[in-house]
């Protein structure tokens, strides 16, 4: 496995590479002119060049991708053209709080989802499958800023319970939380339902069912754990997702993480941030589909790693 991990781990330098081509256009695709923003709209046309000078904007794109992609391999992210702090520190500061705003919303939805579903798929047709499947259906419909605007309302207005916003105490998480996971979990329980209907009819549940096992160690014991790895590679992209596409509910919870960041970041042009925060997701989403892979091998010892 160790083999297999260390190959993985070097072909994600090409993959970065030509993410970094297209994340560098990309970017400075973006209408407006960060040299103005920074010199201010009172500005002479003289003091805009001058500006544009230092910040290395005058010089032509392959120049600037080539000190882009020279510094990420230095470790050397850039400076931020709007606070002057190195990229870094202002991507350090705000990765916390998104990265655990994330993993709590993932782990009471993937809890929740998998009870949806696996007491979806053995009661098929039956007044709690109708019920777990509208519960489903509703959170992969309801639009997630509606949903936590009514959370707001009602828990934070109305009730005085928990905080509106901004990251004060471990009551900050739950509202973001449930708004961030209430998707995946939709999701999870109907896949997890789905994929423990396949395995239900297999001949090794039966033959349980024959020798006696009681239905809950037939079900929890051995049928789920069988049906997690298409949960596990679909929970693996969700993680991913809900990473780099928290953007969403940090601005309507007034979150201080990542997504917030790059809303700034792309609203002041801080080409520096937007290109490294974007390069950081990739980076993100390439290691989430690694350790999804492990995962696998852990579910069915059966899997062999080449």
């Amino acid at each position: 496995m160790a083999k297999y991990v260390i190959k993985r781990l070097i072909g994600i330098i090409p993959i970065l590479f030509l993410v970094s081509i297209f994340i560098f256009l990309f970017v400075h695709l973006i209408p407006g002119d960060a040299a103005r923003l920074v010199a201010g709209q009172d500005a002479t046309l003289q003091d805009v060049e001058l500006v544009r000078k230092e910040l290395g904007l005058d010089q032509p794109i392959y120049k600037q991708y080539f000190s882009f992609i020279t510094g990420v391999f230095q470790g050397d992210l850039g400076t931020s053209i709007k606070t002057g702090r190195p990229v870094f520190d202002e991507i350090a500061m705000r990765f916390m709080p998104t990265f655990w705003l994330t993993f709590w919303s993932m782990i009471w939805a993937v809890i929740v989802g998998l009870v949806i579903g696996v007491i979806s798929a053995t009661k098929r047709n039956k007044w709690q499958d109708y019920l777990g499947m509208f519960v489903a259906v509703s959170g992969i419909s309801m639009p997630s800023f509606w949903l936590g605007l009514l959370l707001i309302q009602l828990f934070a207005v109305q009730l005085g319970w928990l905080p509106t916003g901004g990251l004060e105490s471990w009551k900050s998480y739950i509202l973001p939380s449930i708004t961030l996971g209430s998707g995946v979990a939709a999701v999870v329980a109907r896949f997890s339902r789905s994929s423990m209907m396949d395995i239900l009819k297999d001949d090794y549940i039966r033959t349980g069912r024959a020798k006696g096992l009681n239905e809950h160690k037939v079900v929890w014991g051995h049928g789920l754990k069988n049906a997690m790895i298409p949960v596990v590679t679909m929970t693996g992209l969700q993680f991913g997702f809900l990473l780099g596409g928290s953007v969403v509910i940090e601005t309507v919870f007034s979150w201080p993480g990542l997504g917030r960041l790059l809303i700034d970041s792309v609203a002041f042009r801080d080409y520096p941030v937007i290109q490294s925060e974007m390069l950081l997701f990739a980076l993100e989403f390439i290691l989430i589909n690694l350790i999804v892979d492990l995962i696998y091998g852990f579910l069915n010892p059966q899997i062999r790693y080449d």
